[in-house]
């Protein structure tokens, strides 16, 4: 799968390099943009609040399936219901929010788990089975909550309980499964 990542920090670097190593093929853009026209999937792992400015300076956006990696730390453009909606007003395409929940400093600790963590993601529908795929290839378990309205929101808004427990104990890993899968 041809993957353009915007944003090169700890998110974005982080997951081009866990998915170059699963065989992807990885362009991962900066500060300055780039091209995304080849990219069979657009990723955005920006600051909430610059996804506007850094999906600006990136051209080819055509509508590819987009998954939205943003956080949100110091507010959102409240024109939207979500920073994902915003994603998707810009690109055009199927979107998902995903790898919002799980934290950047324990990408490289992923293979010593003893069961496979977990990351929450909502999805377009056509989205869906990409961004599975793509979380499965990162590392993770993928686990749908349901639909990008409401469900971005649902993670974006619980950014907060995650710090929270992060003060506590520091970055860390989740597990979702059923009785008896764990």
């Amino acid at each position: 799968m041809k993957i353009t990542v915007v944003g090169r920090g700890r998110v974005g670097g982080g997951l081009a390099r866990l998915w170059e190593k699963a065989g992807h093929q990885v362009t991962a853009l900066g500060q300055e943009g780039g091209a995304a026209g080849d990219a069979d999937v657009l990723v955005v792992a920006v600051p909430g609040p610059a996804i506007a400015e850094a999906l600006d300076k990136v051209s080819g956006l055509r509508g590819q399936v987009t998954v939205d990696a943003t956080n949100m730390y110091a507010g959102r453009d409240e024109a939207f219901p979500s920073l994902a909606h915003q994603v998707r007003s810009i690109v055009g395409g199927p979107t998902a929010k995903a790898f919002s929940t799980v934290f950047a400093a324990t990408y490289d600790r992923i293979a010593e788990q003893r069961v496979t963590p977990s990351t929450l993601f909502a999805a377009d529908p056509e989205a869906r089975s990409v961004t599975e795929q793509l979380i499965r290839d990162a590392g993770f378990d993928p686990v749908h909550i349901g639909a990008l309205d409401p469900g971005a929101r649902l993670l974006e808004d619980s950014s907060g309980l995650t710090r929270a427990l992060a003060g506590q104990i520091g970055p860390f890993f989740y597990r979702y499964g059923r009785p008896g899968e764990l």
